[in-house]
């Protein structure tokens, strides 16, 4: 039981902590880099739709499904848990004729590699792009959030968007914003003489 609290004190001290993540133009930047297509729709997959990288690879074409006669992705997630994800349409055209086009059956993989090529691919296409920060997977994910939270401001709507079990890792996310935006505030006063 004190290994259960000493994870749930720690879970609430990293809400403190600012995340990093990569702005719009910065994955624009990755994607354009990329020379592979598979690639750039690696990227777009894992930054539009905020999936692990596990969830990622193990998409499919049979994992696109509607709701609402929107298109959505359905996760399976830690614990086996599954959710639909929002999938942009353009994504869901790309990846569809992607599939067409590599002639990737309903229920082969999109990405036909292993995580550590992933973390290659994204690696290269830092580096081609000429970025300095680090960047790896689960970065693209911390992004999704941040530009989702940023447009939605519905934290428990991205709560569910993400697969977390509480609200805890979701308000990591809101106190960047809010550091973010506090900082911006603070800039803004001036000091006469």
């Amino acid at each position: 039981m004190g290994n259960a609290l000493v994870q749930r004190k720690t879970a609430l001290n990293r809400v403190h902590l600012p995340v990093s993540y990569l702005t719009e133009e910065e994955v624009k930047q990755l994607i354009e880099a990329c020379k592979r297509e598979r690639d750039k729709l690696l990227i777009m997959v894992l930054f539009q739709t905020g999936v692990r990288i596990s969830e990622a690879l193990a998409l499919t074409p049979a994992s696109i499904r509607n709701f609402d006669g929107r298109p959505a992705l359905e996760i399976v997630g830690k614990g086996r848990k599954l959710r639909l994800v929002a999938l942009p349409v353009n994504l869901k055209e790309k990846l569809e004729s992607y599939a067409y086009r590599a002639r990737i059956e309903p229920k082969e993989r999109f990405f036909r590699i292993n995580r550590h090529r992933a973390w290659q691919i994204i690696n290269e296409a830092r580096k081609a792009a000429g970025l300095q920060k680090r960047v790896f997977p689960h970065l693209l994910r911390h992004s999704d959030a941040i530009i989702r939270l940023r447009k939605t401001g519905n934290p428990k709507a991205l709560q569910y968007h993400l697969g977390h079990n509480t609200p805890a890792m979701t308000l990591r996310y809101l106190s960047t914003l809010t550091q973010e935006d506090a900082l911006r505030v603070q800039q803004e006063v001036e000091f006469g003489g």
